[in-house]
């Protein structure tokens, strides 16, 4: 299982899935990330957390805590 955390800067991605529950699942889904969107890796911060993406044409900064519950092909 490949997910949003493994994606590297430059690359366009397809959300396949959403793990994780409650409260959690409901704040990813909620800043745009659900199934079949596509997620443009901007950058990745110098110690590696955040990485900022490019979802639904703006940007937005994601921990990478949160970035493992995305499956991507």
């Amino acid at each position: 299982m490949k997910t949003l955390k493994d994606a590297r800067v430059g690359q366009t991605v397809t959300v396949v899935k959403l793990h994780g529950e409650g409260a959690v699942r409901r704040r990813i889904m909620d800043m745009g990330i659900t199934k079949n969107v596509e997620i443009y890796i901007r950058k990745v911060a110098p110690l590696g957390d955040p990485m900022e993406l490019n979802v639904r044409g703006y940007e937005l900064s994601l921990r990478k805590a949160d970035a493992e519950m995305v499956e991507i092909i």
